[in-house]
């Protein structure tokens, strides 16, 4: 009952943080100086940005917010709620090295080692994410909600993840691959907020996850 609890209070404040700093990097990104949809999310906290603390203060709270996800997942879940521990890491990271002007990113443009630490831990945190909605979806251990919610979000995920590799790697910066990557991280929030509320919500009603009793056997709240 005390570890029920303690999900449910993670999953809630996983929401909450993913709710906050999805806003935070959404203001850096629409007020902050880059040239519209041609530019890299992560522009917006480059340091000559006027909003580049509100845009790492976003990204550390969607770090947070994955952290607590993890937290949150039911027993038996452990792969999944070890790559959203990794994407966390991964997220602190891409927050924590700033990137140079533009954000170049190769095979197009010429970089620095801060362009690629950076690119890297970006590219690294959203692909944890969406290997987690793989694993939901095909763990036995995720209940039919679980596994519908990361149904939904790999679906969508998948052919833009497809379609932001191609780009980087074929056509390099363009507002292709600015709006597609903007259309995955919206799609990975997404997920990520819809989760933590069934979470939060199923576990709240009494209607979660399997849990193991005293004797033993598995009981599933119904």
């Amino acid at each position: 009952m005390v570890e029920d609890t303690g999900r449910r209070i993670a999953a809630a404040f996983a929401a909450v943080c993913l709710a906050a700093g999805a806003a935070a990097v959404t203001v850096a990104v629409i007020a902050g100086p880059g040239p519209g949809p041609i530019a890299y999310v992560s522009e917006a906290g480059i340091t000559d940005s006027g909003y580049a603390g509100a845009y790492r203060i976003g990204i550390f709270s969607v770090a947070a917010s994955l952290l607590l996800l993890a937290g949150a997942l039911p027993p038996g879940l452990r792969a999944a709620a070890g790559l959203l521990g990794v994407g966390a890491v991964a997220t602190v990271l891409s927050g924590a090295v700033t990137c140079s002007e533009g954000c170049p990113l190769p095979p197009f443009e010429a970089t620095t080692v801060a362009d690629l630490v950076h690119g890297g831990a970006s590219i690294a945190a959203t692909a944890a994410v969406v290997l987690a909605m793989l694993v939901l979806l095909f763990s036995p251990a995720a209940d039919q909600g679980l596994r519908r919610i990361a149904a939904v979000g790999a679906a969508v995920a998948l052919p833009v993840a497809a379609v932001v590799a191609a780009a980087l790697l074929l056509v390099g910066r363009s507002a292709l691959l600015g709006v597609s990557e903007r259309v995955l991280l919206v799609v990975v929030a997404a997920w990520g907020l819809v989760t933590s509320g069934y979470l939060a919500v199923r576990s709240l009603t009494g209607d979660g996850p399997s849990v193991t009793a005293r004797g033993g056997s598995n009981v599933s709240r119904r």
